[in-house]
């Protein structure tokens, strides 16, 4: 009769070995399976470092543009009130200067129609001095006829001073003027 005991004996010390190589395998595995994980773990934590430092380095990026954006907002509406009083100061000298303009223009007019008046009264006043220029030359005229006449008449001529003398009577005439 088989030894049962001793086969039972044989049988238990394989599956403790089985056991034992299991547990071990099993223990290599777990180690290799934590070695890799914590590897992984690592790496992740330096990516999550990582990610955290990007953010933090966007974050005072975007806190930068941020306070860039309200300077440049700032600057913008200091800059739209310049060219509100510049275009403000503009509509008004451009009104003072059409103001200046009109008046001006009016004292133009004004000294055209006084100018004109003026020449008007110059060609009346060169009318009429004309006019006395010819009847002044009319006179010279007659009254050197009356010298020659008295000059011959004193000479000989006794018939020519029976003449009665000429009067002459100045009348003014009256011009009117043309412009």
């Amino acid at each position: 009769r088989p030894d049962l005991a001793a086969a039972l004996r044989e049988l238990r010390a394989q599956y403790e070995a089985l056991a034992a190589r299991n547990l071990q395998a099993a223990e290599d595995w777990y180690r290799a399976r934590c070695a890799r994980l914590h590897e992984r773990a690592a790496r992740s934590q330096e990516a999550v470092r990582a990610s955290r430092r990007e953010a933090g380095e966007c974050r005072r990026q975007l806190q930068a543009r941020l306070v860039e954006m309200e300077s440049l907002r700032g600057a913008h509406q200091s800059l739209e009130r310049q060219l509100q009083e510049l275009e403000e100061r503009h509509n008004a000298e451009a009104a003072g200067l059409q103001d200046t303009i009109g008046q001006l223009e009016d004292d133009l007019r004004n000294t055209k129609n006084e100018m004109a008046r003026h020449l008007r009264e110059y060609q009346d006043l060169l009318n009429v001095k004309m006019a006395l220029d010819i009847e002044i030359a009319a006179y010279r005229k007659l009254l050197e006829g009356e010298e020659t006449l008295f000059n011959l008449g004193s000479g000989g001529l006794p018939s020519l001073n029976s003449l009665p003398s000429p009067t002459y009577s100045f009348q003014p005439r009256s011009f009117s003027s043309s412009t």
